[in-house]
């Protein structure tokens, strides 16, 4: 599979006003399985974000303005069925790039990424608006109805743990809605996003439409995406400091936000739950794709009676564990995205042992003889003895880690829980129905799943309080926020 990986030891260009382009600066795109350079970069100037805000803003009024709701939802669904027909490429280029499981990357990230397109293009054409009849003092009344209106040129800021399956998840909508995008990519994660730019011209989007910008954030393309005058709206999901830096960068142009920020999501186990569901499904909520998804859980809250029977067993399975090669299809668990991610997730690992901590299991980093060693692969960890006040437990890790601490009481488990300046996603186990729904409703978070973890209807509003974002994503809710209502008033 990895001798599939399209422009390996090349280039990745941006994609501007229907060009591929390079640039004086080049960066290097790194495996993080074995350190090895994939291939480089090239990163966009402020000219080249200017042009492609140029050629947004025209395609606005161009061809892409001038085409019916049905002729853009048409050409979205062969934007899918071209990802399809390249899977096998997209599927090796997420692999390199993330150095996630063959497993995760065909079943999930590129599937995904296709089915954001059909998902979106149909939702539209069932997009309601308002009509009031409304009375007037000469009694013949008037008609208010609202038409919806793109928002114009939107920025598309994707992450790095999920690289095509999120853009996808905010550029589909986007398009679907009427806007023209400018997509930056992660840094770490440029090579899907090019791939999708080659698709885009293939399937004849127009000039300006979508555009591909590579680079990092200050000084270079996030800053001068988010900043330039020319984009009405902008769209992150990443770090919350990230997205506060954003905030400040768009307040001048009063563009519109969407953040999908971080999380520290907690979980709740009470003594009733199904013990077997509750640790299956907390093996899978900490320790998917390297606990690199922004709704893993890094607190778990076990009723005091099951407290040593639950740490003993999801120790067991964290052992379990097989950290390997992508490829392998007994892979588990992949490296985390680059050796600074690790060395920060190291981090957290010293200060929760300096804090005394009782380390259950992990803690490290594995070694294997291979060239495995050269990448950024961290051992799935369980803290457990550390107050609520601690490093590890306030901060978001991104990480394969979790610490478990102990409850007596529902107000107890409810209160530990939502002490936090996050509030992305929660997880509740419990078979009391009553419970179930008393607890998830009071949980401060914009997900609460009870019994299960990740089960996802794209139709349901997504997003999160506090430091974890602003807005909601999925269904309508994604719709809503790329388009612009506009009252009619029509007197009769």
């Amino acid at each position: 599979m990895y001798e599939k990986v399209p422009h390996a030891g090349g280039v990745l260009k941006n994609y501007v006003a229907g060009e591929f382009i390079a640039g004086e600066n080049l960066f290097a795109n790194i495996n993080p399985v074995d350190g090895s350079v994939i291939n480089r970069v090239a990163e966009a100037d402020g000219v080249t974000v200017d042009v492609a805000v140029k050629a947004a803003r025209q395609a606005l009024t161009g061809e892409w303005g001038r085409m019916t709701q049905s002729e853009r939802c048409k050409l979205l669904h062969k934007v899918a069925d071209a990802i399809e027909a390249r899977f096998d490429e997209f599927v090796a280029a997420e692999m390199a790039d993330t150095g996630k499981s063959f497993f995760q990357a065909r079943n999930i990230d590129i599937p995904r990424g296709a089915a954001n397109f059909r998902i979106f293009a149909d939702l539209v054409t069932s997009q309601s608006s308002e009509c009031f009849q409304t009375p007037t003092d000469d009694g013949r009344g008037a008609l208010n109805y609202a038409v919806n209106k793109p928002l114009g040129v939107v920025a598309v800021i994707a992450p790095w743990n999920l690289p095509l399956l999120l853009l996808t998840w905010k550029l589909a909508p986007a398009l679907a809605a009427g806007n023209t995008v400018i997509a930056k990519p992660s840094e770490e994660t440029p090579a899907t996003a090019t791939l999708l730019a080659e698709v885009m011209h293939e399937v004849g989007m127009p000039t300006g439409v979508f555009n591909l910008v590579h680079g990092f954030g200050p000084n270079s393309a996030g800053e001068f995406l988010t900043t330039h005058p020319g984009v009405d709206a902008v769209t992150f999901t990443g770090e919350s400091k990230t997205g506060s830096a954003i905030m400040r960068a768009a307040a001048d142009g009063v563009k519109a936000l969407s953040f999908e920020l971080g999380g520290k999501n907690a979980g709740i186990i009470f003594d009733d739950c199904d013990f077997e569901e509750a640790v299956n499904g907390s093996v899978r909520s900490v320790f998917t794709n390297g606990g690199q998804v922004c709704l893993c859980t890094e607190r778990l809250y076990v009723q005091r009676s099951i407290f040593d029977r639950f740490v003993a067993a999801l120790k067991i399975r964290a052992e379990a564990i097989n950290i390997g090669w992508p490829l392998d299809e007994s892979t588990d668990m992949g490296p985390v995205i680059s050796h600074k991610h690790r060395d920060k997730v190291i981090s957290y690992f010293e200060s929760a042992k300096a804090e005394g901590a009782t380390v259950v299991t992990g803690g490290g980093i594995p070694e294997f003889g291979d060239d495995r060693d050269k990448g950024a692969f961290v051992q799935p960890t369980i803290f457990t003895g550390l107050p609520e006040d601690a490093r590890i437990v306030k901060e978001e890790v991104f990480g394969p880690v979790c610490h478990i601490a102990p409850f007596d009481t529902e107000e107890e488990a409810v209160a530990m829980a939502n002490n936090s300046n996050y509030g992305l996603a929660a997880t509740v186990w419990t078979t009391n129905l009553q419970r179930a729904h008393r607890v998830a409703q009071q949980m401060e978070v914009g997900v609460a799943w009870v019994n299960t973890w990740y089960l996802r209807d794209l139709r349901t509003p997504f997003g999160g309080v506090k430091l974890s974002g602003v807005g909601r994503e999925g269904g309508v809710h994604s719709l809503n926020f790329y388009s612009e209502p506009t009252n009619i008033c029509i007197k009769l």
